[in-house]
C-alpha cells in the first residue's frame, strides 16, 4: 500500500483478495437467486430482495474500495464508466460526486431522522395483511395460501387498528384497507413519519446503501443486504401467508402470542440495523464533505 495525494494505492495482491471474499460472501444468495430465475422458479423471500430493490446480482457482487482507495493493475474496474485511471491506478472519479450531492443530502436528513425518532412497537406487520384485504383474487405472493383465507385475513384487517407508519409499505394497500390506516401516508411524510421500529425502514437501509455505490467501502451494502434477508424473514412470517413450505415458522400476529413475538423480532431487528445506519450515516457525511471540498463550496454536512 501507497499513498498519493488525497488517495491510498492498493496493490493487486491486496485488493484482490478483498474483492474475491466480497464476491464469495455475495454468491450465497445470488447464485441461487440465479438458478430460480433459470428455472423458472420463485422464493417470495430471498428473490424479493433483488425483484423489489432492483440491484443486480451482479452489481452485489462487485467490490468497490470507495471514495480515495485507488487500484493497481484493475482493469476491471477500470472499465466501468464511475472510475479514472493514471498511472496504472484506478479510482472512483471523485468529480462525479457532484451530481451526488441532493441525493446525498437527503439521505442524511432521513437517516439522522429515524435514528432519533422514538420507536413504535404497535403496528404488528399488519400491512401485508391490509396489501390483500379485500382483493383475495389479486394477491402479490399467488404461490403462497393464506393461512386463514380470504375472510380471516379480512376479519384482522377490521379488527385491528391499522399503525404502518412506512410510505413504501402504504403505498401497496388495497383501496379499502388504506383508508382504515391511522396515517394517509405520501413520500413528502416520509422523513417526518420514518422510525427505527419498522421492519420496512430496517430492510430498505439497503437500498440507501446500494445508492452510495461505487463511493463508499461496499460491504456495507453487503452487511444491508443481510440485515434485509433477515428482516424480510421476519416481515413473511408475520404476514398473513402460509410460508411453512419455505422452512419459515409463521408468527400468527392475530394472537396476542404472535403480537409479542413479533415485537420482540422488531426490537431484534432495530438493535441490528443500529449499527448499519451509523455507518451510513458516517459515509454520507463524509461524502458531503467531501463533495462540498469538490465544488469548492462550503460543506453542508450536519453534525451526527
Amino acid at each position: 500500500m501507497r499513498r498519493l495525494r488525497h488517495v491510498i494505492v492498493l496493490d493487486r495482491t491486496t485488493w484482490l483478495p478483498r474483492a474475491e471474499a466480497h464476491r464469495e460472501r455475495a454468491e450465497r444468495w445470488t447464485r441461487p437467486h440465479l438458478e430460480r430465475r433459470r428455472i423458472g422458479a420463485d422464493h417470495p423471500v430471498e428473490d424479493f430482495l433483488f425483484e423489489y430493490y432492483n440491484y443486480s446480482p451482479g452489481a452485489l457482487a462487485r467490490w468497490h474500495p470507495g471514495l480515495g482507495v485507488g487500484l493497481v493493475d484493475s482493469p476491471e474496474h477500470a472499465a466501468l464508466g464511475a472510475y479514472a485511471t493514471a498511472d496504472g491506478v484506478s479510482s472512483v472519479d471523485a468529480s462525479r460526486l457532484k451530481r451526488r450531492l441532493p441525493g446525498l443530502r437527503w439521505t442524511q436528513s432521513l437517516l439522522e431522522r429515524t435514528r432519533d425518532a422514538e420507536p413504535r412497537w404497535s403496528c404488528f406487520g399488519l400491512h401485508e395483511w391490509a396489501m390483500v384485504h379485500g382483493a383475495s383474487d389479486e394477491r402479490r405472493h399467488t404461490s403462497q395460501p393464506l393461512r386463514l383465507g380470504a375472510d380471516g385475513t379480512d376479519e384482522v384487517v377490521r379488527s385491528h387498528s391499522l399503525q404502518c407508519t412506512h410510505v413504501d409499505a402504504f403505498r401497496f394497500f388495497t383501496p379499502t384497507a388504506a383508508p382504515l390506516n391511522a396515517h394517509q401516508l405520501t413520500r413528502d411524510d416520509q422523513i417526518r413519519h420514518e422510525q427505527p421500529g419498522c421492519v420496512h425502514v430496517s430492510m430498505d437501509l439497503y437500498r440507501l446503501a446500494f445508492r452510495l455505490m461505487p463511493f463508499a467501502e461496499s460491504t456495507i451494502v453487503l452487511d444491508a443486504f443481510e440485515l434485509a434477508l433477515d428482516a424480510r424473514q421476519v416481515d413473511m412470517r408475520a404476514s398473513p401467508y402460509d410460508v411453512t413450505n419455505l422452512g419459515l415458522t409463521p408468527i400468527p400476529v392475530e394472537t396476542a402470542e404472535g403480537k409479542a413475538e413479533y415485537v420482540r423480532e422488531q426490537r431484534r431487528l432495530a438493535a441490528l440495523a443500529e449499527p448499519v445506519r451509523a455507518r451510513l450515516l458516517a459515509e454520507v457525511t463524509g461524502l458531503l464533505e467531501r463533495g462540498a471540498a469538490v465544488v469548492g463550496a462550503p460543506s453542508t454536512a450536519g453534525g451526527s
